[in-house]
């Protein structure tokens, strides 16, 4: 049987340093045994679709350490299943169809994160800014988009990101990982 997935990887092809090609990016997953591999834009995701049976972590992982082998550094990854993502998508409790884009995204996040992990942000200080927790991922609402949002600079604290892996897409990008992952 066979699953698609799509691997987002955190924090490359920013800022100048941890640079991942695409086309290398594809070639990787490749020769990890995967099929029908695709990419989107240069933002690390990639969709591809895998016999091997093996879970999320273990796909995440194994993905990492072919990147630490063949450039020289570590980025954290995170695999998600195409009904994952579908079901993300779906259970925005924002009005998606309504907004902006650039106003809404969504932090998967490596595993379960409870709500008392936010517990000691001022939540109502940020108003119109929103967030509301959803399975392995979190939404946010900034009507002016990620760039000035005051929450999502707080939502990046360490405290608050200890012990998980996470990383943010927009509204596009959970859309098009939708679409990439469609079986």
């Amino acid at each position: 049987m066979t699953t698609r997935y799509a691997a987002l990887l955190r924090g490359i092809n920013v800022g100048g340093h941890k640079k991942v090609p695409m086309a290398q990016l594809r070639t990787l997953l490749t020769g990890l045994g995967h099929s029908d591999v695709t990419t989107y834009l240069q933002s690390g995701n990639a969709a591809f679709t895998s016999a091997s049976g093996a879970g999320e972590d273990a796909l995440a992982e194994e993905l990492a350490a072919a990147i630490e082998e063949h450039f020289g550094f570590r980025v954290d990854c995170l695999v998600r299943s195409g009904p994952y993502l579908r079901a993300v998508a779906e259970d925005c409790p924002f009005p998606a169809a309504g907004l902006e884009p650039k106003q809404l995204h969504v932090t998967y996040f490596s595993g379960p994160v409870a709500p008392d992990r936010f517990a000691g942000l001022d939540l109502p200080a940020f108003l119109p800014e929103e967030i509301r927790l959803g399975d392995r991922a979190l939404y946010l609402y900034a009507p002016e988009g990620l760039g000035r949002s005051r929450l999502a600079e707080a939502l990046s604290r360490p405290a608050l990101t200890k012990g998980v892996t996470a990383t943010t897409r927009n509204w596009n990008t959970v859309v098009k990982l939708v679409e990439m992952t469609r079986d």
